[in-house]
């Protein structure tokens, strides 16, 4: 496309084109697919809440662990058994307990796992440390009891023996401890902040998923059987379990709704390596100066609390950005149609002519114009698009129907120019450019000379019996496909097509000073009549120019307004 093609296409704009098929039947179809659409689009977006603009929530949590436990001659309150944990929104409860009491800096022996026991001192190499060892090696190897030797360490003697923890657990009465979880939210797109706790809270409720939703105290047990495991066995070995904390909250004033939702589970895995556990100890000082310390190894339950959520409001722009992305499922109304007639089509259910003709008209199929060529026969109704190369006779050739257009006298070619060539190459294609009238007159044009449509097949290329003998395929065309009268002696072809005075007064019409006693008026008239002809037989179509006029017809032109020498080119092939 040159400059001057790209700045033309800047005025244009190209709409699609629809095929409108009336049918009772595809219609209710399409009323009934377009409403299903429209009701799927309206539930999508109530459902999915589409209709609203939408925010993460911000959040911060605090706890507060309460309960009281007697074991073992001791008294285990908050500072006993909640240890702070460095983790972001957690904390955690100890439920059970192993002692290393007494422990001093100095040499004894190691805890007898299989690459601490030994038999000599070979055996235990000096300053080597294993992972599994409580201290490094002093490379002696020493009695750990009566029955087994060890290597000696130096480390916090006693080590700590490696045995599992106690069972039942030390305070497995913590099941019954409560925990107040204070969760403040804000969204800051819509500037909104919100608390878990309710403004009249009753200190003495507990949570319960039913009764008590709302309550923000939770007793350790019930968290533990919400998320479906058994406290007795988990505080053995501890493990993690997480509370969750679900605000999906609707802003908007006539449907507010924004109150949390809780929900537990376990994060451990049961299966492999259950449990939680870690160490820490208490150090003392000796009356003379000596360090002595107390290990303790604590099993219990982390809590871990986990916030999230979104806040929605109705925001207009969301509303219309979301509809018109649903918008395009409108389309699969027309594919759902399209393709229930292709199948009824390859299925033979639909052989109605109402179908036929939409096949016709849904698809346009653009050809080489070089390569087609239009025939039109008096006792058919009409025209048919034949390909190149030809085998055989045009007369004879298959080819494809195309739907004529009905024209009237007045209409035809009045719209089209074109210069005239003075040696007639391809006279009959340049005759159709050139205008025409006929004093605002009207006729229909019909399709004349249709009762000999019932004679025999004619044996020979010509039916009409006044076409003129050739060799070259292109030219071997009747004005009929059966035989009958020829096209050439009806009144409607001498008054449209061979009328001087019609031509004469097309002519001037283009060009009121024409000189009519020209000596090239006959090359004028000549082609003008090829064009009146081919708008008569084959109404106005996109490659009309490709509408090859009939032998005998050809001639009887030619021999009305012949040329001065004989050497009439004719309908120009590729």
């Amino acid at each position: 496309m040159g400059v001057s093609g790209w700045l033309e296409s800047l005025t244009q704009y190209d709409s699609q084109k629809y095929i409108r098929l009336q049918s009772v039947t595809w219609g209710w179809v399409k009323c009934f697919l377009s409403l299903t659409v429209a009701l799927s689009i309206c539930c999508i977006v109530i459902i999915y809440r589409l209709h609203q603009e939408m925010d993460e929530v911000n959040s911060s949590v605090r706890t507060s662990v309460k309960g009281v436990a007697y074991k073992d001659n001791r008294i285990w309150d908050t500072a006993e058994y909640t240890i702070p944990m460095q983790a972001v929104n957690s904390f955690f409860v100890m439920t059970n307990i192993i002692k290393t009491e007494n422990q001093l800096e100095q040499r004894c022996p190691e805890y007898p796992f299989a690459k601490a026991i030994c038999s000599s001192d070979k055996s235990c190499e000096k300053g080597s440390v294993d992972i599994h060892s409580h201290g490094i090696q002093t490379g002696k190897c020493v009695d750990y009891n009566t029955t087994v030797k060890t290597c000696e360490v130096m480390a916090w003697c006693p080590v700590e023996p490696m045995e599992n923890p106690p069972d039942p657990a030390v305070l497995r009465s913590s099941e019954d401890f409560t925990v107040l979880i204070k969760n403040n939210i804000h969204f800051p797109k819509f500037n909104y902040t919100i608390l878990n706790i309710p403004q009249k809270l009753n200190t003495s409720c507990t949570y319960n998923k039913i009764t008590s939703p709302l309550c923000p105290i939770f007793r350790l047990g019930d968290i533990l059987q919400e998320a479906k495991e058994n406290f007795s066995e988990m505080a053995v070995k501890g493990g993690i379990i997480a509370i969750e904390i679900n605000w999906d909250c609707n802003l908007d004033s006539w449907s507010y709704d924004c109150h949390p939702k809780y929900g537990f589970r376990r994060l451990d895995d049961k299966r492999i390596n259950p449990g939680f556990h870690f160490r820490y100890a208490r150090y003392y000082k000796l009356p003379y100066g000596k360090e002595q310390r107390t290990l303790f190894k604590v099993y219990g339950i982390r809590f871990d609390v986990l916030v999230f959520g979104t806040g929605r409001k109705f925001n207009s722009i969301e509303l219309l950005k979301n509809i018109g992305s649903m918008l395009s499922y409108f389309g699969l109304v027309a594919t759902a149609i399209e393709f229930a007639i292709c199948i009824g089509n390859c299925s033979g259910c639909c052989t109605s002519p109402l179908y036929q003709i939409y096949n016709r008209k849904k698809y346009e199929t653009v050809l080489n114009p070089r390569q087609v060529m239009y025939v039109s026969y008096v006792d058919e109704p009409h025209i048919t698009l034949i390909k190149e190369p030809l085998k055989k006779s045009l007369q004879r050739a298959q080819g494809s129907i195309v739907e004529s257009h009905s024209v009237k006298f007045g209409d035809a070619g009045g719209c089209c120019t074109s210069e005239y060539s003075e040696n007639d190459s391809n006279e009959e294609s340049e005759a159709m450019h050139t205008p025409y009238n006929h004093d605002n007159e009207e006729y229909e044009l019909g399709q004349p000379l249709r009762q000999g449509a019932s004679s025999p097949d004619c044996p020979e290329w010509c039916c009409c019996g006044t076409c003129q003998p050739t060799q070259k395929y292109h030219e071997q065309l009747c004005c009929r496909k059966k035989k009958g009268q020829c096209i050439t002696t009806s009144h409607w072809f001498q008054q449209l097509v061979l009328s001087s005075h019609t031509l004469n007064k097309a002519l001037l019409y283009k060009d009121p000073f024409l000189d009519l006693t020209d000596s090239s008026i006959n090359t004028q008239l000549r082609h003008l009549a090829y064009k009146q002809y081919i708008h008569w037989r084959f109404g106005s179509f996109d490659l009309e120019d490709r509408a090859v006029i009939p032998s005998c017809c050809r001639w009887k032109i030619r021999d009305t307004y012949p040329k001065a020498v004989n050497n009439y080119t004719g309908f120009e092939t590729e």
